[in-house]
């Protein structure tokens, strides 16, 4: 038998193990201290957080799921449309669960519907602010239906509204005793006589706690500015600009003057008020004349304009606090 071959085998050479590369530094905005990250951020709208600040880092993210980031949200100044108003909804959804029940401030412009505010106070007991403004999608049921979950309400701005009646201002007003601030603003034509103290007789009955009251463009008379000094003995500050039926002259301008803080008349400048505050007060001018209806008879407004039509005067309608009148009637 022949002896057996052996192969040596060649020595197999190491692979050379590549040098590390220098790791790129941190970005400096990782160093910041966390107080000073989120103070940084909570500057900034949810729309911006949701959409883009929490996909820049994990720190961000984190930060921007932090329960404590969404205690105030805030969607003033966002560009809305029709075709945005459903993306806002969700993302003010997806805003209002992050807080998990811990949201103190909520501010919407603009868009939001019944079913959003009913979702918000559903999961936000401990609201202290809520501000709606030109949110016409809302209505007086909706609002009353929410402001009952909300019994720590203590702020409650409706700036530009039409939407709800004195009877749903009182019940608000019952259903959240601990209210110190209100802001109730709507504008509109105002033509020559025409007044009511519906609003502030509702606010005097439902409101003693109230500070700081804002009426701009309300048509109340001296009586209505009576009822309310009567029933907010705590009331601070009052801003009647615009409420051309109220004359502060006399006794009762004596009285707002040696009582209140701060009072604001109805000739006082708007130039700080955000929102449209040019009222008419006159029997018409040139941009608004009577002339230009003058074509118009009886039969040719629609049945929801008619106050001697059956729909308005039916309990059905009624429940639902006059809201296809109001362009027409102030109640």
């Amino acid at each position: 038998m022949g002896k057996k071959k052996f192969k040596m085998k060649k020595p197999q050479r190491k692979k050379k193990i590549p040098a590390a590369l220098p790791s790129s530094p941190a970005p400096p905005w990782t160093e910041l201290p966390t107080d000073v990250a989120a103070n940084i951020l909570q500057r900034l709208s949810c729309v911006e957080l949701l959409e883009s600040v929490q996909k820049v880092c994990t720190t961000w993210r984190s930060l921007c799921r932090d329960p404590a980031m969404w205690r105030v949200i805030k969607f003033s100044d966002v560009d809305v449309d029709v075709d945005s108003c459903d993306e806002l909804e969700i993302i003010c959804r997806h805003a209002v669960d992050r807080s998990q029940g811990q949201l103190l401030d909520i501010n919407l412009e603009y868009f939001g519907t019944d079913e959003l505010l009913h979702y918000i106070s559903e999961r936000s007991n401990q609201l202290r602010c809520l501000s709606l403004a030109c949110c016409d999608d809302i209505s007086g049921i909706g609002l009353r239906e929410a402001a009952k979950k909300l019994p720590q309400l203590e702020e409650l701005h409706l700036f530009c509204t039409r939407f709800i009646s004195a009877e749903g201002i009182e019940a608000i007003g019952l259903s959240c005793p601990m209210l110190k601030s209100f802001t109730f603003t709507y504008h509109r034509y105002i033509f020559p006589l025409l007044k009511g103290n519906e609003f502030p007789m509702a606010i005097a009955k439902s409101m003693p706690a109230l500070r700081h009251l804002c009426l701009i463009g309300n048509k109340m008379t001296n009586e209505g500015v009576e009822a309310i000094l009567d029933g907010c003995p705590q009331l601070e500050s009052l801003d009647l600009r615009k409420c051309f039926s109220v004359d502060l002259k006399g006794d009762l301008g004596s009285r707002c003057f040696q009582r209140l803080k701060g009072l604001k008349g109805p000739g006082d400048s708007t130039s700080d008020y955000k929102w449209e505050a040019e009222i008419y007060d006159c029997e018409y001018d040139e941009d608004y004349s009577p002339s230009e209806f003058g074509d118009y008879s009886v039969g040719d407004y629609d049945d929801f304009t008619d106050p001697f039509n059956d729909l308005y005067l039916n309990d059905e309608y009624n429940d639902y606090e006059h809201e296809y009148g109001f362009f027409f009637w102030d109640d």
